[in-house]
């Protein structure tokens, strides 16, 4: 591994504790292997720690940082600018400020001291800047989004944002990330932990559009308290190499929660998602829509479990995974799985990878629709399902806008 993740380099971030152990830790890690399991169908082969450096203090200068939902967000909570995993900037509405909505930084240790922690785990602990806080106090319903704008502009730089978002019981909060970054080769290891207290309704959106030369190894972690809803979504079109492995606990009775996402890769892209959905209390409910395209020679990987605790009496529990591959060289792989250790639930799961649908395809022929407009059609249609879900409302015409711009250079490269 590269000295520049060294304990004393980790030091220097900030004074929290357990920095240089957790550098020390990585420093013993080699990076997983795609012979495992959970890393399977991946490049993370490919991946060379020794290329990149920790970003260790904020930029100089913000820079000009792109505000994609500006249009969509004209009344908004809180706006937070991250730079590099540094919070620059806050703005916060007063009279939310007055309710007592939270946007603050944090530098607590980090949600990543599990057993199962990789190098990986180990690096963002060490090199993580305080974390981006939000929160909404027991009651407070916050009616219009906080907007965070994270960008990674540091050349062969490794980042390690962290964002952590609490719902109190009966409080309801909506939270949309916008993830970019430059267009030379970088590292991203972004994590997001999200807890929706009892009774409380909780909803974030992640729209990754980073450069054709990121590699990005995110985590999402969840807990859903009693009656409480958590609506999640994530739409990803950007990076080299993008991974995000959620893993949700439902640890309240009657808890919720729904996870949507979409996904367009191009080029020589990989976009991967591992989902480990966990119904640890009774009559709980989980509902998975993931949908995707792929086209040139790139791929997506999916592989889902969905784990029916002993004391998840009740669950009702649904994964889906789409793909439609757009040339014959794509590829996708989807591995939904159950794990039912009680017999009183109802769940299921589905996974399809396929050109696109010859009779649709034949229908729009046969009424004189060029070829590639039919297809443009076709995949817009695909992802009607999975846009309406996104539980920002703010988030779904920059998803439309990013699948057209993937459909503008796939037409113009016809």
């Amino acid at each position: 591994m590269s000295h520049s993740f060294s304990p004393d380099v980790a030091t220097s971030v900030s004074p929290r504790p357990g920095r240089a152990g957790s550098a020390a830790e990585a420093a013993g890690l080699d990076l997983p292997s795609p012979e495992t399991e959970e890393w399977r169908y991946s490049p993370i082969g490919d991946l060379r720690l020794d290329r990149f450096g920790p970003v260790t203090s904020p930029p100089e200068s913000r820079g000009a940082v792109a505000d994609r939902f500006e249009a969509a967000t004209p009344s908004r909570a809180a706006t937070v600018v991250v730079v590099d995993g540094f919070v620059t900037s806050i703005e916060i509405d007063d009279g939310w400020a007055s309710k007592g909505l939270i946007v603050t930084t944090d530098d607590e240790p980090t949600g990543l001291d599990r057993p199962d922690a990789t190098v990986i785990d180990h690096l963002h602990r060490a090199f993580s800047p305080p974390a981006l806080r939000i929160g909404a106090p027991d009651g407070l319903a916050v009616d219009v989004p906080v907007v965070v704008l994270s960008h990674h502009g540091a050349a062969d730089g490794a980042t390690f944002p962290h964002l952590l978002i609490r719902t109190g019981p009966g409080a309801e909060l909506s939270v949309i990330e916008q993830q970019t970054s430059g267009d030379g080769p970088g590292l991203g290891v972004p994590v997001v932990e999200l807890v929706a207290g009892d009774s409380s309704n909780l909803r974030y959106v992640v729209v990754q559009e980073n450069g054709a030369e990121q590699w990005q190894l995110g985590r999402q972690l969840s807990s859903i308290g009693a009656q409480a809803t958590l609506r999640t979504g994530i739409a990803a079109f950007g990076s080299r190499y993008a991974r995000t492995r959620t893993d949700s606990r439902l640890v309240g009775r009657g808890g919720t929660a729904h996870m949507s996402a979409a996904y367009y890769g191009d080029g020589d892209q990989i976009l991967d998602f591992r989902v480990f959905q966990h119904h640890d209390a009774r009559d709980t409910r989980s509902d998975l829509v993931f949908k995707g395209s792929q086209d040139d020679t790139s791929g997506s990987v999916y592989t889902g479990m969905v784990h029916i605790h002993p004391d998840g009496a009740g669950t009702n529990a649904f994964q889906t995974n789409r793909n439609v591959k757009l040339s014959e060289d794509a590829w996708a792989w989807s591995v939904p799985n159950l794990e039912i250790e009680n017999n009183d639930v109802h769940c299921s799961h589905a996974s399809t990878v396929s050109p696109v649908d010859a009779d649709q395809r034949f229908y729009l022929h046969a009424r004189g629709v060029p070829p590639t407009i039919a297809d443009r059609l076709i995949v817009a249609g695909f992802y009607q399902e999975v846009i309406d879900r996104l539980p920002v409302a703010a988030a779904r015409d920059e998803v439309r806008r990013l699948i057209a711009e993937k459909l503008d250079r796939r037409s113009d490269d016809a």
